[in-house]
């Protein structure tokens, strides 16, 4: 087998596989790699020393089953039955819903996450989002502060848990999208420095040093960061990539590693023949992100909307600290542009950045799919003080408005995972970290970043504690009691009304038409749909026209009955409906 390393600042490196040592020799063809031939099998241990040196694990690991500090291990990737055939689902038309695995069942494992697939398909959905699976320390965490980026981290099945998982969900028609981070690795298991200029002092990001994509040496780490993506893609059978907070790649080369990375994924897409797809999470709100690089942009397929997220949280909650501020002012206001524009912040100024912020998105020729609208998601959740989710503190009717507006908006819709059933448990922050003083370090700073708005230590939960990610964990009972049965319900007839109107997938963000009729209540249309929402404590009566007459009442939280001649619509207090429209 040939083993091969980049490591261009060493003067001697040694392969060490299952015990012996064979010295590795420069390779003629490729300036800083190594290589050598060594007999290997299936879960041969190996690793690297450099310059006499400790043994260190393979930046390109696709196995630690020891965790990130132990060998790595060889693993044989061959194309499962039935890969061939898959087709792949697009992105436009798709419903996400964003899961963790490490909780999304006790168990906390890819087979375990199997075995409840069959509830996602009787939801709807068309692709399940994982959050992070690389290598991690200890069993639990959220998984952003993983390390070796090729590999799968090894309590939740490594690599061969991860493609069983893949294969049960294409099995069932869905989709597999990855959660991956570029951005940073984990302060703990991180031995890239060792083997090269990985990361670059020239930026510096929330987590430290950047990763080197524009300073010497930048060449492989973009390759080493577009080879993990495609590998995942290609080797795993992924159908699509969450790229995590790619506002923090800091690049200064033309073109962007975001542009390049694109381009390569599209590339393999054409070679496998099916849709492959990459979503950023960016806060920078500039339609470059999602605009085709024909067209001068980076060529990423879509983005998390943020924008959308704060606007309906504000209605729903009346929150108005940190950045729930600026759509706070005036929520039904914030959250109509964003439905109509998909950015709030479009070059108007932002509070909580003391700047102005944005660009604005061409409604009329930006697929409204590109833009992924959610209620919550991880971050939104789990980075509260208490992890706590909607469900805490809305009434189910509000959970039923939320869902309304984004199951039949105009965006890519996104669950997270028990959203769906209006879960009660919460989803805190934790961690398991094997380095004691890291592990104080983190808990420390949680509950120092929480006392400035008011908690004190002991309110917010220890992420270290067991207990944490326990409670965290989904109760699968919920879905069969009352009020739970009934959101689960009403969740997957939206989904069911979103799918059967497939020519709305590709529509742009212009053929939305939003109104607010009174304080909070809101009326979307879009296509021969109408979405009637109302928030607030009391019926509403509301206008909707007689010039594209409703014809029939598709779904209602509350029973309505259709507008009479005066075209107005009576929907009861924080109930929403969905309504076809003639014309």
């Amino acid at each position: 087998m040939l083993f091969e390393v980049w490591a261009p600042e060493a003067g001697q490196v040694v392969l060490c596989a299952d015990g012996l040592t064979r010295a590795m020799e420069r390779d003629p063809g490729r300036a800083g790699w190594w290589r050598c031939e060594a007999p290997a099998a299936e879960g041969t241990r190996y690793g690297f020393a450099l310059d006499g040196g400790p043994v260190l694990p393979d930046p390109r690991s696709r196995r630690q089953p020891d965790g990130p500090d132990g060998l790595s291990a060889v693993v044989g990737l061959s194309v499962p039955p039935g890969r061939q055939e898959w087709p792949g689902v697009p992105l436009p038309g798709a419903v996400l819903y964003e899961l963790h695995i490490g909780t999304f069942t006790r168990e906390g494992t890819f087979d375990a996450a199997v075995e409840r697939l069959p509830h996602l398909v009787d939801l709807g959905v068309t692709h399940v989002e994982l959050m992070p699976v690389c290598p991690f320390p200890g069993t639990h965490g959220w998984g952003y502060e993983g390390v070796s980026p090729w590999a799968v981290h090894e309590p939740y099945g490594g690599p061969a848990g991860l493609r069983r998982f893949v294969a049960a969900a294409h099995g069932l028609g869905l989709g597999v999208v990855l959660d991956v981070v570029h951005n940073h690795l984990g302060p703990s298991g991180n031995h890239l420095p060792a083997f090269g200029p990985y990361f670059t002092d020239t930026h510096h990001t929330p987590w430290g040093a950047a990763v080197n994509l524009d300073a010497p040496g930048s060449d492989e780490v973009r390759a080493y960061l577009t080879g993990s993506a495609l590998a995942w893609l290609r080797d795993h059978g992924l159908d699509g990539l969450r790229l995590d907070a790619v506002h923090a790649l800091a690049d200064t080369r033309t073109p962007h590693f975001l542009a390049e990375l694109s381009a390569a994924v599209d590339g393999l897409g054409a070679r496998l023949g099916r849709p492959l797809f990459l979503i950023a999470e960016s806060d920078r709100n500039d339609p470059a992100t999602v605009t085709p690089r024909q067209a001068g942009g980076l060529g990423l397929h879509a983005q998390w909307n943020d924008d959308f997220h704060h606007a309906l949280h504000t209605v729903l909650t009346d929150e108005s600290q940190g950045y729930y501020a600026d759509f706070a002012a005036d929520p039904a206001a914030a959250l109509a542009k964003t439905l109509r524009g998909g950015f709030f912040h479009d070059g108007t100024y932002s509070s909580f950045r003391g700047r102005h912020h944005g660009r604005p998105l061409d409604a009329g020729a930006v697929p409204a799919y590109r833009l992924l609208g959610y209620a919550q998601n991880h971050d939104q959740i789990g980075n509260r003080a208490l992890g706590d989710r909607l469900s805490a503190r809305l009434s189910p009717g509000l959970l039923a408005c939320a869902a309304a507006l984004v199951l039949c908006g105009p965006f890519t819709p996104m669950l997270f995972m028990g959203e769906e059933w209006g879960a009660r448990t919460p989803w805190q922050f934790f961690t398991d970290h094997t380095d004691p003083q890291l592990a104080e370090a983190v808990r420390t700073g949680r509950r120092r970043e929480f006392a400035a708005h008011g908690w004190t230590a002991e309110e917010i939960p220890d992420p270290q504690d067991p207990a944490t990610r326990a409670r965290s964990c989904l109760d699968w009972t919920e879905p069969g009691r009352e009020p739970h049965a009934a959101l689960l319900a009403w969740h997957r007839r939206l989904i069911a009304l979103r799918r059967g109107e497939r020519d709305l997938a590709r529509a742009p963000l212009a053929a939305t038409d939003v109104t607010v009729a009174g304080d909070l209540t809101t009326v979307l249309r879009r296509g021969p749909l109408c979405v009637a929402v109302n928030p607030t404590g009391a019926p509403a009566a509301i206008p909707l026209g007689t010039a594209a007459r409703p014809t029939e009442v598709l779904a209602a939280w509350h029973p309505v009955d259709l507008p009479g001649a005066d075209g107005v619509l009576t929907l009861p207090a924080e109930s929403a409906a969905v309504l076809r429209c003639a014309g």
